[in-house]
């Protein structure tokens, strides 16, 4: 079916990965929404639900893209993606909220998260090298590289629950709504069926779209399909902003970066090795600098936050990069 409407062409392509795109968020929203209800039918607190439920939904998006992607061997859109959407995260999605109004960090951001997913980006380096130390030659993610980064992930669940406990009394706690049973697992049901529906769209459709335009699979992932996957980020942190609760755009951003990369890239790489493409090196260098920056920026002032100028000069040095990748990777 998709196969077929693919055949009439690059605007057909077009079309069909920006339905993808609704279907994908607005499921993650349903599965979330209901999959939260029940856990709370179950008496579990708001607090495990926002860090369970909610964050792994908040990254749902990369994740079914890169099952689809993995399971139709386009493993340089599985890897892709979720650099793309680290790199965006971080340079976008900061830089317009910072320009909106200064995000100010938190003090355990600061010292574990922000460290970690600098952390993270260097992994990605060494998991790609794995295959090497092994007495192989072909640089990838292989099962191997995707144990540790799932190691790490488990880490850093374990220091989210720990921290989360020892500060319960100022913890925010996701606001969960109250509904019937029958209802809660119709959205679980919509929101699967809209999650692998989206996913299925993206992924045959961004394969079309790079084919016909004669690029690769790779600046398809890092441009169209991060961003849309990054979209659900975007728009909470902006809004955020708008109403000076830019806080919350910091935290929400590093975990996601985190998640994607220790989890989602992991799963990936244990279900099927994830062979490096060209100009990876220079995209896990942009996940890394990302990282730096920012942990810079909210240690060189008294406010501990990220200032507009330097949300202007993350937005540069994106624009920059693309411009570079592009026109000469």
């Amino acid at each position: 079916m998709i196969a077929s409407l693919l055949a009439y062409g690059i605007w057909v392509a077009i079309v069909l990965i920006v339905v993808g795109f609704v279907a994908l968020i607005k499921g993650a929203d349903w599965l979330v929404d209901g999959a939260s209800a029940i856990a709370k039918r179950f008496g579990i607190s708001d607090l495990v639900i926002g860090l369970t439920v909610v964050a792994f939904g908040t990254s749902m998006p990369e994740f079914v893209v890169n099952m689809v992607s993995v399971a139709s061997q386009t493993t340089d859109l599985a890897i892709t993606n979720i650099l793309g959407s680290n790199i965006i995260n971080t340079f976008v999605i900061l830089g317009c909220t910072a320009l909106v109004y200064p995000i100010v960090s938190q003090r355990d951001s600061r010292r574990f998260d922000v460290p970690l997913s600098i952390v993270a980006g260097l992994a990605i380096l060494l998991a790609i090298y794995v295959p090497v130390l092994q007495g192989g030659y072909e640089l990838s993610i292989n099962r191997v590289g995707g144990v540790l980064l799932l190691l790490v992930f488990c880490y850093f669940i374990y220091h989210t629950f720990r921290h989360a406990h020892e500060h319960a009394g100022d913890a925010e706690t996701s606001q969960v709504k109250n509904m019937p049973v029958s209802r809660a697992v119709a959205l679980i049901i919509g929101g699967l069926v809209g999650l692998i529906v989206g996913g299925e769209l993206i992924v045959q459709s961004a394969v079309e779209l790079a084919t016909r335009m004669g690029v690769s699979e790779a600046i398809i992932g890092l441009t169209i399909v991060a961003l849309g996957t990054s979209l659900p980020e975007l728009a909470t942190s902006v809004i955020a902003a708008t109403k000076k609760n830019s806080d919350i755009a910091l935290g929400n951003v590093i975990g996601s970066n985190i998640f994607n990369i220790f989890f989602v890239l992991g799963t990936s790489a244990v279900i099927c090795p994830l062979p490096a493409y060209e100009g990876i090196k220079l995209d896990i260098a942009m996940v890394v600098l990302g990282s730096v920056l920012v942990l810079v920026f909210v240690g060189s002032n008294r406010q501990h936050a990220i200032l507009r100028w330097q949300g202007a000069l993350l937005l540069l040095i994106y624009a920059l990069y693309l411009t570079y990748r592009l026109m000469v990777v």
